[in-house]
């Protein structure tokens, strides 16, 4: 297993995360088979957005006396109420559900606790400027979540919310259907056939924008929706009707910008398996590039999608690595610290750069990648 630090919070999270559907209408026994397999394969990070006293139990049974090695993000304004979740803004219902959380889980601590799905901006504006704010500052200084977290599907919302500085991790829905879609505070209108009928081109400007501003400002995201509730494995159900591998979906979102785990709904022990052989697939299984080329009524070309299809360059180049740092720069207007230690720590630059060209014929989305190679030498002066 591989772990990346979790934008600027100091935690390192598994690749592989796991989200707490999978948990649902498990038997305790169940339960404690997924989480044995989590700790043998390294998976750390656990979603846990449902309120669900049934699956918190059975993980509170389950992590019996190995909690510090798990990642708990658990949500704020997501409660239990007449047998069913329900989310809320109501101050007091918040207070008295994170206090049963707590119990329910036989913790006295969340190491992320995330803000609820907040899609509108007059949603955002309340959270930020009423009690449940100053409810997370009280649990942040009494050591009762390490850091704030929230959780949106509306990458304009979501922009406004990590920009307060208040926002530590940011959980979005990352696919590369999704990513083609322009903001709206009706979450279902990603689902919605009629949004992929007309021509798509290229990667929404404000979900690049807004990874590239998690980027800067350190704000790490952790990925739902990566296989888009499973529609994306299925052509029949997938909005571009070509059908993608869990492999593919997972290395997409992982080659997006401050990315640091993606959460698997994983329902059971052999799909958990699935997600976790991401960790030793090959470059070939991971390779999402040709398939999405192929989307029907969807296209990409010029824009570079991380995806390394270009390899292998003769030089040694990586390729995309210097494609995303360029593009990172561009986006903020300045050279940033972070951004350029990375690059020198490329083993080999884009001034190596020899033109061939034959990095340019693999490319299935036909990227001018010489240009990027001068752009970039120019940019880090090697």
């Amino acid at each position: 297993m591989r772990y990346r630090t979790l934008g600027n919070t100091g935690i390192i999270v598994s690749e592989i995360g796991m989200g707490c559907e999978g948990f649902a209408e498990k038997s305790d026994n169940e339960i404690l088979q997924m989480i044995d397999l989590m700790v043998a394969e390294g998976v750390n990070c656990i979603d846990l957005y449902s309120p669900n006293p049934q699956i918190r139990m059975g993980l509170a049974k389950a992590l019996k006396n190995r909690r510090e090695k798990f990642v708990l993000q658990s949500h704020l304004c997501s409660i239990w109420e007449n047998g069913q979740y329900l989310r809320t803004r109501d101050i007091g219902k918040v207070k008295s559900g994170f206090d049963i959380m707590l119990k329910q889980l036989d913790t006295n601590y969340i190491d992320i606790g995330m803000i609820h799905y907040v899609d509108s901006m007059s949603d955002l504006d309340g959270i930020l400027n009423g009690p449940i704010f100053e409810y997370t500052q009280q649990l942040l200084s009494e050591g009762k979540i390490k850091c704030i977290g929230l959780s949106s599907h509306n990458p304009v919302v979501a922009k406004k919310a990590v920009e307060t500085g208040i926002i530590k991790v940011l959980m979005f829905s990352i696919n590369p259907c999704y990513d083609l879609q322009p903001a709206d505070e009706d979450v279902e209108q990603l689902w919605n056939p009629e949004k992929y009928k007309k021509h798509l081109f290229n990667m929404d400007k404000d979900r690049q924008s807004l990874y590239e501003l998690c980027d800067k400002l350190g704000v790490g995201i952790t990925v739902m929706k990566a296989f888009g509730g499973g529609d994306l494995l299925n052509s029949s159900l997938s909005p571009a009707k070509v059908s993608l591998t869990p492999i593919q979906c997972i290395h997409y979102a992982l080659t997006r910008p401050a990315v640091a785990s993606v959460m698997s709904g994983a329902r059971n022990v052999d799909e958990l398996k699935e997600s976790i052989s991401y960790e030793t697939a090959t470059e070939e299984e991971k390779d999402y590039a040709s398939t999405l080329a192929s989307f029907p009524k969807i296209s990409w070309e010029g824009h570079c999608m991380y995806c390394g299809h270009c390899a292998p360059c003769p030089k040694g180049i990586d390729i995309a690595s210097v494609a995303k740092f360029l593009n990172l720069v561009k986006a903020q207007g300045t050279i940033p610290e972070t951004v350029r230690e990375h690059y020198h720590l490329l083993i080999h630059k884009a001034g190596e750069c020899i033109s061939c060209g034959v990095c340019e014929k693999r490319c299935p989305f036909k990227v001018e990648i010489r240009k990027i190679m001068e752009e970039a030498k120019e940019t880090f002066g090697e």
